[in-house]
């Protein structure tokens, strides 16, 4: 499709110094294009060009930013065919996961970013009975939101324009420039949107992008003194390594993190709705989502009866091609990844956990496929109940009283989305806000796209979506003189 791919650096598509490297397509195992990589100088330039642009950017009126993003949206959403069939193919999310869920998310946040929010607000004036040489006086204030400075922006491989898209858009709105590194897997797409935010007139230097397979590239846009703030999407271990270095500098960090999300059960719930909601871990992007509820704790009196139903769902999804219009399950991304999930359907084996269902390779020809895998009579300390396979795989784990499923449910490193099902609305809620999670949902998987994302504990660091990007790519700023 794409070959000989270009990074983004100032303004100008440069060669990359590292050469290229190919973009397999996980379900097919074919080559996709050339992705350039990028060298630890050019990440360096990329960054001094934000450094450079930031000035200049940060002092545009918010409604000439707005312009171009809604300008950008405008692009995006009429190339949605062929920038869908680009993500399909280096992602290997089905194609009406990547038309709605990738690109249409993508040119939506674009659109909702476009629209000019307050920058400031009055603060009602204070009486400070020990003002300056000990007079009382009256204090006017105004808080200002002003622009954090050059972001550098890592995606994560499982949504190379929903995830980017949530990112630069909220950022580039607030005044600041940034810096894109996407996942090595399936960068081409991003290099799709610096496109056509060039097309929108976004000034030179204002978005830059670099892309690279080594380690090396990611932490050159990490630790360069020009940058002000990392916002990354990814696994719990590589978010610690970024936070050590952004601690050395006091960089500011937003930080969407691992998740084993649970689903907590309870007798009285609707067993078809949780099974429909749960089921969305076997197949919205085979498993390789955060935020999905893999960790099913299913209360006694409907444990048999769930675990009976999810086995059933699990059989009846279609396992093949992304591109077939009936297919519901896809590849995960790559060989290395099949393994790993494959390695955790064997360690639950081991550990005593009973395979319902899956647990073997489908009978594909190519392609990096997993089968949708249900896992029963967990235990909470089982490691394949315990740690984010990022995969179509599900654990049930039993339990007797509300108190003990809180419990087992709290008993995680992670912390970004729970759930509940149960058919009293006050328990449901009660136990909601027990749960150590940053989201909660309540008889549903679906999410408010203006409420507050991120997670507790080792799930992240910070809020976006909605406002909340907004505030999270800026900072307050206290004015203040004599009333």
């Amino acid at each position: 499709m794409t070959e000989g791919q270009r990074l983004f650096v100032g303004g100008d598509w440069v060669e990359p110094e590292g050469g290229h490297y190919e973009v397999v397509d996980p379900a097919t195992e074919e080559r996709v294009g050339w992705a350039p990589e990028a060298s630890r100088d050019q990440v360096r330039a990329a960054c001094a060009a934000a450094r450079e642009a930031f000035g200049p950017w940060s002092r545009t009126a918010p409604e000439e930013r707005a312009a171009i993003l809604a300008r950008a949206a405008g692009i995006i959403g009429g190339h949605l065919e062929p920038y869908a069939e680009l993500a399909r193919a280096e992602t290997g999310a089905t194609t009406v996961t990547a038309r709605r869920m990738q690109v249409g998310v993508a040119a939506a946040r674009f659109r909702r970013y476009a629209r000019v929010e307050p920058a400031e607000w009055a603060i009602p004036p204070q009486v400070n009975e020990a003002g300056p040489m000990g007079r009382a006086a009256v204090m006017g204030a105004l808080a200002v939101r002003q622009p954090v400075g050059v972001v550098t922006c890592i995606t994560s491989y499982n949504n190379p324009w929903a995830n980017p898209a949530g990112k630069v858009a909220p950022a580039l709105a607030m005044g600041n420039t940034v810096v894109v590194k996407p996942a090595p897997q399936d960068p081409l797409s991003v290099y799709r949107m610096a496109q056509a935010l060039e097309a929108a007139g976004v000034p030179r230097g204002v978005v830059n992008v670099v892309s690279g397979r080594s380690a090396e590239i990611g932490e050159a846009a990490v630790d360069s003194p020009d940058v002000d703030m990392v916002s990354f999407t990814g696994s719990t271990a590589v978010g610690q390594r970024i936070a050590a270095v952004c601690g050395r500098d006091m960089k500011r960090q937003l930080m969407e993190l691992g998740g084993k999300g649970a689903a907590v059960v309870f007798d009285d719930a609707d067993v078809g709705a949780a099974v429909a909601g749960i089921g969305t871990t076997f197949s919205f992007y085979s498993g390789q989502i955060c935020t999905a509820p893999t960790r099913v704790l299913a209360q006694g009196g409907v444990y048999d009866r769930l675990v009976e139903q999810l086995a059933a769902y699990a059989r009846h999804l279609k396992v093949g091609s992304p591109s077939e219009p009936d297919t519901v399950v896809g590849p995960v991304i790559s060989a290395a990844h099949r393994d790993r999930v494959e390695s955790y359907v064997e360690l639950g084996r081991k550990e005593g956990a009973v395979v319902v269902t899956g647990g073997e390779r489908p009978p594909v020809d190519r392609g990096f496929y997993v089968s949708p895998t249900l896992l029963a009579d967990c235990t909470n300390d089982m490691r394949a109940a315990r740690e984010e396979i990022f995969g179509p795989v599900v654990s049930v784990v039993p339990f007797d009283e509300e108190e003990e499923g809180v419990a087992l449910a709290n008993d995680t490193d992670y912390g970004l989305i729970d759930y509940v099902w149960s058919a009293d609305v006050a328990r449901a809620f009660r136990v909601a806000r027990q749960l150590r999670a940053g989201g909660v949902g309540v008889n549903t998987v679906g999410r408010n796209m203006e409420a507050p994302f991120g997670g507790f504990k080792r799930s992240g660091v910070g809020r976006d979506v909605g406002s909340y990007a907004l505030h999270a790519y800026s900072e307050v700023q206290a004015i203040v003189w004599p009333g």
